[in-house]
């Protein structure tokens, strides 16, 4: 029976949920209202269960009504892409893609991926988003986003992760502090320091993985102020505020005022990571993660080589 169910349907139901009220739903629908009643009747026969609750003072949603309106703008959102990437690909065009990233992944082999993707297809229009994790991780749930880079990424229900590369922790401290001059400190020197980081909102893993390293050595860091970009934590270090615990990607950002510290006795790693929906389909998404996966091989060969 759901297979009776049209886009058309879709937008009715949106536009009533958006206006709860069914006169002005049908004049924004260019629509008389008794048919557009007809048809919410109709969809709510389909699905077998009321969307909305109606009174002659008012028109609310039905708790069905509210979980439905979400899938409803996804799977109408999800319909429009697959339109537009269609009518791209009928005008010799590929689409667009929309990329959330974490800040920190431009101090990585981000840049070099977005490259390396352009240079392939280049006739893929890139919408790029910088925010934390776990809004990326919003992002990819609500349809908004495409595929992610993460980092230190929380579980999220019915989205794929899969890690692309880490990297080590290191220490930030001001370049006037004491253990500025040490080539190696262990997370214990810091016991005593006052923290500036970024707020637990970024995701509850990336917040808590640099601090274990911390609580390792018996203690939990004061954190007396947060910030949301590293270059930001890096001045305020740098002005003597604090000091701070950062992915190494961050040591091509110092400067004279802060010094990053390499820890010693440490296994502990940041992780950046794809992800994507599990049930994405799109042929875009799943060659952008081919494309991420090259060139951090690449460059993983070319680091090994150096080394030798």
């Amino acid at each position: 029976m759901d297979r009776d169910i049209e886009l058309r349907h879709l937008r009715y139901f949106i536009a009533v949920a958006d206006e709860l009220h069914f006169g002005r739903a049908a004049a924004r629908l260019h629509l008389a209202q008794p048919p557009l009643s007809q048809q919410i009747r109709r969809l709510e026969d389909l699905l077998g269960y009321p969307l909305f609750i109606r009174t002659s003072r008012s028109v609310r949603l039905t708790q069905a009504g509210e979980v439905y309106l979400e899938r409803a703008r996804r799977l109408l959102l999800s319909a429009q892409r697959d339109l537009d990437e269609a009518r791209s690909v009928a005008k010799g065009e590929v689409g667009s893609l929309h990329l959330g990233f974490v800040g920190s992944a431009v101090l990585t082999s981000l840049p070099a991926i977005l490259r390396a993707y352009r240079e392939r297809f280049p006739n893929v229009e890139l919408h790029l988003n910088e925010s934390f994790s776990s809004r990326v991780l919003e992002g990819l749930q609500s349809g908004n986003l495409d595929v992610g880079i993460l980092r230190d990424a929380d579980s999220a229900e019915a989205i794929h992760v899969e890690p692309l590369f880490s990297e080590p922790f290191v220490a930030v401290v001001p370049a006037h502090h004491a253990l500025a001059s040490r080539r190696t400190i262990s997370p214990a020197a810091l016991r005593d320091e006052p923290f500036i980081f970024y707020p637990r909102s970024a995701g509850s893993r990336a917040y808590e993985k640099p601090l274990s390293l911390c609580e390792a050595h018996g203690f939990r860091p004061r954190i007396v102020q947060e910030a949301t970009h590293w270059l930001t934590i890096l001045r305020l270090v740098g002005a003597g505020i604090g000091v701070s615990i950062a992915p190494a990607c961050v040591m091509q950002i110092d400067s004279v005022e802060s010094i990053c510290i390499p820890f010693r006795g440490v296994d502990v790693r940041s992780q950046v990571e794809l992800a994507w929906r599990n049930d994405s389909n799109r042929s875009m998404i799943h060659s952008f993660a081919e494309v991420a996966r090259s060139v951090q091989s690449k460059s993983k060969q070319s680091k090994s080589a150096s080394h030798k």
